[in-house]
């Protein structure tokens, strides 16, 4: 196939005196016949690149399957009289959630199975499936989930009940993906978070049980445009909260869970700037507050007066905390020190934080677990240590290994190696970069290395086990992870530093890691990819603008690349809810500092590395046409034969094909292109 040249039709934009051409601004009608088939084309192409890479990417893929274990089961988590957990059998496609009755965890071995959720059965034919939210009533009867088949963050609401196995009549469409629903306490009643037609969750409804959903009751609307919407139970089951929250200021109410016809109680009106979070713990709510305290400061505060608070424990600006998890006889918090996660528990009024034995590790509570349990399960893995969960008695601190995650085919830690280094950005500030790699690559000099990153949202990049990676590192790859500011890896003041105006020290910050790992002898120019997915690829988009000569390969998934244009049209779903994130364009200072490194706005006629991006038709998130506008103007300009390629998933959104299987598949055609620009 021949170099593929996009129609180009003028279409310019004029704001603060300046004039931005986009010449590629008609793909982003979908219904415009021309716009399929010039996706399409380009997925033509990508499998004409990828046919000679076809032996390559079988042996990864095969490897990969391999690797999968003949069952996988989570351990199972008490939740009243039951144990819920999921399992995985090798040759489906897709978990299979379930519970056995039991009255401890010793019981377990001799009590009956039974299926609550096969999503291999509800998948059907379907090439899309994605099951989220699984929230079951008090009384265990039924089972709320929310289902979608089209890859947008549209979700139908079923109701299964567990003693007959039939599902309810009860169905309600157009539910957010995620953080969603929840149950009153007498099974009567669930509540719900409605998207509105630009997909933003804006309204929270209660439903009772048997109705019409005519019938449901509006119990809050959000009319801010730059919030978003969640609900959520504390572990008491006592509230239900209404989390109304940007990047900077939240506002929460509450509905009793006892008492679900009462209408929701606000616990403190939104202030600019002042997060907050709540958990309900005996007479007492918890406060997780930021207010006078960058990293988050600990209160409590008695049910029947909000405004009477008291400190938990001290506050120390060297820890982040994130969450709380009260338990009835323990309250135990994590978040973040040392650059690491962290789960500590509360003594009197002070933090005492779990030990573990390696220097670099990720660390957290399981959730969903019983308020009232004796135990505590805690699952911590590294680049080194499959993912391991641990069993706490919350009286004695007594640990016990309840299950290490199997890795089918051969695995000796002790042959590879995980470390911390550290790189010296332009303004002298020290940015953590981790590695994981076999011990014997760096014997004969510098290594293949693929650098991944993230950076937006105060999201953290923490080291993780994976058994798909193995293949990878057996070929003498060493994968890099840097931590970049605009995650929260050392703290909020890390996020702050790396967003809005400040949002390119991310960037900066990315490349100087690169060249500190060739500077240190790891890689060089030549065997170096960048890689990075969503708001990861606005970051590794805009390296390929800045210093993609620093790079022989970048791959940019679902990548964030039009942002100008993107945050000034509000019909856009979430644009709103970045504007305290990226800034608002209508700003003059926002627009100006935006447009100086948008991955689109930015190309010129020069070489870049080769390049493989991927995109979503019917991502909500990142629109197909930014990558897809971006690959066009690429081809247009650059000035170099490297590869670029662009592969859009049809049928799917921001997250990708679903079941693991086709993900595996996904993942095998990225790191072949990638290891065949190292030579392989």
């Amino acid at each position: 196939m021949n170099k593929l040249i996009a129609k180009q039709i003028p279409h310019t934009f004029e704001l603060h005196g300046d004039v931005r051409h986009d010449e590629y601004y008609w793909m982003k009608d979908k219904s415009n016949p021309e716009v399929i088939a010039y996706l399409e084309q380009e997925n033509m192409y990508y499998d004409e690149v990828m046919k000679p890479l076809e032996t390559l990417t079988s042996e990864l893929y095969e490897a990969m399957i391999a690797r999968i274990p003949a069952s996988e089961s989570q351990v199972p988590v008490q939740k009243g009289p039951y144990f819920y957990y999921y399992r995985s059998e090798k040759e489906k496609q897709y978990p299979i959630y379930a519970r056995k009755r039991a009255e401890n965890r010793m019981a377990l071995a001799s009590s009956e199975e039974e299926i609550t959720i096969d999503e291999n059965a509800l998948a059907h034919n379907d090439d899309y499936l994605s099951v989220t939210e699984q929230r079951y009533s008090t009384d265990h009867r039924y089972v709320a989930y929310l289902e979608n088949r089209d890859g947008t963050d549209s979700y139908t609401l079923f109701i299964k009940d567990l003693h007959t196995g039939d599902l309810l009549e009860d169905k309600i469409p157009n539910v957010y993906i995620y953080s969603s629903v929840e149950w009153s306490n007498c099974g009567q009643y669930i509540f719900y978070v409605k998207l509105n037609e630009l997909q933003r969750p804006y309204q929270v409804w209660r439903h009772e049980i048997g109705t019409k959903n005519t019938a449901d009751v509006l119990l809050f609307e959000e009319s801010n445009v730059t919030f978003n919407l969640y609900i959520n139970k504390s572990r008491s089951n006592r509230f239900i909260f209404i989390v109304s929250q940007s990047t900077t200021t939240s506002e929460i109410q509450l509905i009793d869970g006892d008492s679900p016809l009462v209408a929701p109680q606000l616990f403190e009106a939104r202030r600019e700037g002042i997060e907050y979070d709540l958990e309900h713990w005996e007479d007492d709510l918890l406060v997780l507050t930021n207010e006078n305290a960058l990293n988050f400061k600990l209160l409590r505060c008695p049910l029947d007066n909000f405004n009477e608070r008291t400190s938990v424990v001290p506050y120390d600006e060297k820890r982040f905390m994130e969450n709380i998890y009260p338990f009835k006889r323990h309250v135990y918090v994590t978040g973040r020190e040392n650059g690491l996660k962290q789960v500590w528990r509360i003594e009197g009024d002070s933090l005492v934080q779990l030990e573990w034995k390696e220097d670099i590790y990720s660390v957290s509570l399981v959730s969903d677990q019983d308020y009232k349990a004796t135990e505590v399960l805690v699952q911590y893995e590294s680049f080194l240590t499959p993912k391991t969960t641990i069993r706490i008695d919350i009286e004695s601190g007594e640990r016990e290994v309840l299950q290490e995650a199997p890795v089918t085919g051969e695995y000796d830690r002790e042959q590879f190696v995980q470390q911390q280094v550290w790189a010296t950005a332009a303004d002298g500030v020290k940015v953590p970069i981790l590695l994981h790699y076999r011990k014997d690559v760096l014997n004969n000099g510098p290594a293949p290395l693929i650098l991944n990153a993230y950076g937006s949202y105060g999201y953290s990049s923490d080291p993780f086990f994976s058994a798909y990676r193995l293949p990878i590192l057996n070929k003498g790859v060493i994968i890099a992870i840097a931590q970049v500011r605009g995650g929260s890896e050392l703290g909020r003041t890390w996020y702050f530093n790396g967003k809005m105006q400040k949002k390119r020290n991310s960037f900066t910050d990315f490349i100087d890691a690169a060249d500190s790992l060739i500077e240190q002898e790891f890689t060089t120019t030549e065997l170096i990819a960048a890689r990075g997915g969503s708001a990861g690829g606005l970051l590794v988009g805009a390296v390929a603008n800045m210093a993609g000569n620093r790079f022989k390969v970048i791959v940019p998934e679902v990548p964030f690349v039009d942002i100008v244009t993107t945050m000034l049209d509000d019909s856009i779903p979430l644009t709103t809810l970045e504007w305290d994130e990226w800034g608002n364009p209508q700003n003059e200072d926002d627009y100006f500092y935006m447009k100086s490194y948008s991955p689109y706005d930015n190309v010129e006629a020069k070489p870049y590395p080769h390049m493989y991006i991927t995109t979503g038709l019917n991502d909500p998130r990142v629109g197909y046409w930014e990558p897809a506008k971006w690959v066009a103007r690429l081809r247009e300009l650059k000035t170099d034969d490297n590869t670029l390629v662009l592969k859009t998933n049809m049928g799917a959104g921001h997250f990708g094909a679903s079941g693991r299987f086709n993900q595996l598949r996904e993942l095998a055609e990225g790191y072949s292109f990638i290891l065949s620009k190292f030579g392989f």
